[in-house]
């Protein structure tokens, strides 16, 4: 999918989810919605769901598609890099990610968003994964901050 043909389906999602917010402040809600919406539209995304800091776990959230792994390992694989390195990581080849969490074998990139809440501290991390090599770009990093801050109000 081109980068034009990304960004203009990222914009109908925001603006879908944007609509339907209105009608709900649950938080649990907008996130169910969100990664529903996400995992169904965008036929790359192979694993759609969040991860929140609990007790100093990185612990399962909402998501969609096959079996998460319910805890992550700390300061290992993607989800935690992005936590530590406090920004939007793009993996275009899991197998070539030292430390990389395998929840399901068939993964072949990955993008993970951290979150954050309205005082600025990382909360968690939305994480997708593609069973295709370099599926994600800076549109896909864009478009899904921009969801993301939706739900999170930062």
């Amino acid at each position: 999918m081109t980068e034009t043909l990304k960004t203009g389906r990222y914009n109908r999602m925001y603006e879908q989810l944007q609509e339907l917010f209105i009608k709900t402040d649950s938080q649990e809600a907008q996130m169910a919605t969100a990664i529903a919406l996400l995992h169904n539209k965008m036929d790359y995304f192979f694993w759609t769901g969040f991860y929140f800091l609990r007790d100093g776990e990185l612990t399962i959230g909402n998501y969609q598609g096959s079996l998460a792994c319910l805890v992550l390992k700390k300061d290992t694989g993607v989800c935690w890099a992005a936590i530590n390195q406090k920004k939007t990581l793009i993996v275009d080849d899991v197998e070539q990610f030292d430390g990389h969490i395998a929840c399901d074998g068939r993964s072949e990139s990955e993008i993970v968003v951290p979150i954050k809440n309205k005082s600025g501290e990382i909360i968690g991390v939305l994480d997708i994964d593609s069973r295709t090599k370099k599926s994600f770009s800076n549109a896909d990093a864009v478009g899904l901050e921009k969801i993301i801050n939706l739900i999170f109000s930062v």
